[in-house]
């Protein structure tokens, strides 16, 4: 069972906000379903999409990263992360599209337990679950704090969930993300790439810097590390490294060598400017 996981009853149509609200409280953010029903439900639809809950879990700095399978479902719910679950509770031909929050299972009993509706703990059949979230293609959505990673983590998926918070200007959150990452994967192109950008949005240079010389290091072909470091460095006042950094970039070519032309020109100008 999955502790500290508190219950907001869902009002007709409101089922999306509250199971949300449900798991941000549980991640550390302190929030009601009124508050995120203007983010994720839409009238027209009379519900919530998906990508709705998706968007609305990174503009609170957290980190969507979805799940499917129940192999993975019980994995996350043994290592304390409540997931969010789309069912079916119609049928194929008239479906009854809702979402709950599931926070432990008994294998004994063969029982999901789950917080859904207006009932908190509510338990159901393995049969039962398996059959009304099957017909969501067993569509599921951790919601996690960035230094959280999942259980059954995937160092892609994760990325691309890290990668959501910096589209939503998550720029603390996402180097949290990216930091994790590297705890896993030290060796990841990507998330070195990641960080630097966001250590740059948040005006640490120091620390964009390093990030992506060590992106250089993990892949010294690729102009776009030397590319973001060259303009780190122009920032940092470090005009000569910065034109050696771009030059290199330049020199290896690539789809983006326009852009890296376009860097170089602009720190060669710098001197000529003051």
């Amino acid at each position: 069972m999955v502790e500290n996981v508190p219950f907001f009853a869902q009002d007709e149509l409101q089922c999306g906000p509250a199971a949300l609200a449900m798991v941000l409280n549980w991640s550390g953010v302190n929030i009601v379903p009124p508050e995120l029903s203007p983010e994720v439900y839409t009238p027209g639809l009379k519900g919530s999409l998906q990508n709705s809950l998706i968007g609305s879990a990174r503009r609170h700095g957290r980190v969507a990263y979805p799940l499917a399978g129940i192999e993975g479902l019980m994995a996350e719910i043994s290592a304390g992360h409540p997931v969010i679950v789309l069912l079916n509770l119609g049928f194929s031909w008239y479906p009854q599209w809702h979402y709950a929050v599931v926070i432990g299972y008994d294998q004994d009993k063969e029982e999901v337990i789950l917080h859904s509706g207006p009932t908190a703990g509510e338990t159901i059949s393995f049969w039962t679950f398996n059959n009304v979230w099957k017909r969501s293609d067993n569509w599921g959505l951790l919601v996690l704090p960035p230094n959280r990673l999942p259980e059954v983590a995937d160092e892609k998926e994760w990325l691309a969930a890290v990668a959501g918070l910096e589209n939503a200007g998550q720029w603390q959150a996402a180097a949290i993300g990216y930091t994790a990452a590297l705890k896993r994967w030290n060796k990841s192109f990507i998330a070195w790439m990641g960080l630097g950008n966001s250590k740059y949005k948040l005006h640490e240079l120091d620390s964009s810097a390093d990030s992506f010389y060590q992106a250089t290091r993990l892949q010294p072909e690729n102009g776009l590390a030397y590319n973001n470091l060259a303009h780190v460095l122009a920032e940092q006042g470090k005009r000569d490294q910065a034109l050696t950094a771009a030059q290199r970039a330049v020199d290896l070519g690539g789809p983006f060598q326009e852009t890296f032309r376009q860097t170089l020109k602009e720190i060669e100008r710098i001197e000529l400017n003051k």
